[in-house]
Order: structure tokens, then sequence, then C-alpha cells
């Protein structure tokens, strides 16, 4: 499928009649993380990091990338997680667009911004770093920012995808945000050693990088609601995650 190719104010248009915005009570300018959900779309569990974010003194805002596609649960799971459609170099351009939006909006501060990527979104995250001067070719946006990713302070990346078809495994990294990572000893559906090849490729081009392993993790062990045989939740794994969540927005504000 083509990628489409839309103006930065079109992207941020389409985005924002779907995406959820968490902010927390906090008078002047606060940070915000741009929350990337997996292949399988926006899905209630994201509203629970939310909440960790806004505990944390940072906005969340909850991007659908599938809703502005029409893209329905049925062609997500059949085509999205296939990587027939929506290749993670491709929807860095919605990540970029959130960012633009959250540069403009007089509440947030703009040097403090993260980005969270689950699964889809962690390929998203990571292809988006090393996209360079190919914006336009990867994501179909004509007019992106000089600096795309500026304020962009560090990424959390939960199960992330590290698999063929990514743009990271042929480009070089060109924007170095810090990067903390959560990898499960029991992922069989992205697996544990792919994303660490991959994220070891990006610290050897000098990004800082925090690997957790979670040896008994599943993929998307802090889903409630799975229905995936592959997937087993667990609230012990999931309180430790949403921990590792918080001390990374606070910590790295220090």
């Amino acid at each position: 499928m083509p990628i489409k190719r839309t103006s930065l104010d079109e992207r941020i248009e389409a985005l924002s009649a779907h995406w959820e915005l968490h902010r927390p009570k906090i008078d002047g300018r606060i940070p915000l993380v741009v929350q990337l959900p997996g292949c399988g779309g926006k899905k209630p569990f994201q509203n629970t990091w939310a909440k960790v974010a806004n505990d944390s003194g940072v906005a969340a805002l909850v991007v659908d990338s599938h809703a502005p596609r029409a893209i329905s649960q049925f062609d997500a799971y059949s085509q999205v997680c296939t990587g027939l459609i929506l290749r993670g170099a491709e929807r860095a351009g919605d990540l970029i667009a959130a960012l633009e939006w959250a540069r403009r909006q007089d509440w947030v501060d703009p040097k403090r911004l993260y980005a969270g990527g689950w699964s889809h979104g962690g390929w998203t995250i990571i292809d988006a770093l090393c996209l360079g001067d190919r914006i336009e070719r990867f994501t179909g946006l004509h007019d992106a920012p000089p600096q795309p990713f500026a304020g962009l302070l560090a990424a959390f990346l939960v199960y992330p995808y590290g698999g063929p078809g990514m743009a990271a495994h042929t480009r070089p990294m060109t924007a170095a945000p810090d990067l903390t990572a959560i990898v499960c000893g029991r992922d069989y559906i992205v697996g544990q050693h792919a994303p660490v090849r991959v994220l070891h490729r990006l610290k050897a081009q000098g990004a800082k990088l925090d690997v957790e392993i979670f040896p008994n993790g599943t993929h998307a062990f802090d889903e409630p609601d799975a229905r995936d045989l592959r997937v087993q939740y667990d609230p012990a794994l999931t309180s430790r995650a949403h921990k590792l969540y918080r001390d990374f927005l606070t910590q790295s504000r220090d």
C-alpha cells in the first residue's frame, strides 16, 4: 500500500480527532510523553500507563494510529501486526506530528518531551531515530519540521519489535534520546534476542541505553484483557514496569 502524502498540519488534525490526552492538574508548563500503542491499536490498559505518567507530573498523549486510517481491529491483527501495512518507519510520522503538536501548546514544556512505545510502537520510535533526511520518503510528511525530535529527552520501549522490515537495520541513527527498554524472556511474538540486537546497534552508535530483562515475562504482560494464548498477564511484572516508567519520567528530568 503506497504511503499517503500529507502535510504536518493535516497529520496532526487527523490524529487529534482520535488521540487521548491525560493531563495532570498542575500549573505552569509541564512535560509530556507521547504513548504509541502496539499493532493491535489503542487499548484500555494504556490509560493505566498514562495515570502513572500523570502521577509523576507528566501529561500523556495516547496516540491512535489506526482510526485515522480506517484500520479495523481485524485489519490491525491481520495486516499491521504482520507487517503488511503501516510499518514502523511510516508510523514514525505520527510521532513527529504528536511531538510538534506538543511543542505548540502553551502548557507543555517543549524541552521536556518523551516517547513511550509498546511492541509496534517501540518499532516506530526506533525507526524514527534513523530516518535522517528520508522523513518524507518513509512517513509521507512533506513538510516535517527541520528538527522533528527537538525536545525529545528519552524514549521508553516495552517489548519492542526488532525483526525484519525495520529501517534501523540499514540506516544510521540520526537522533539519540536516552533509551530505556523492557525485553521479555518468554516473548513468543517479538522474541528477546532480536530487540536486544537492534537496541545494542543503537548503543554502538552513541545512544545511552538501559535494557531491563524480564526473564519470565511474555509479550503484553501488562495487558489484563489480552486474549492471545501466547500472552500472560502478570500483575507483579506490571507493577515493576510501572515503577520503571515512573523512575524513567522523573529521573530523566534531574
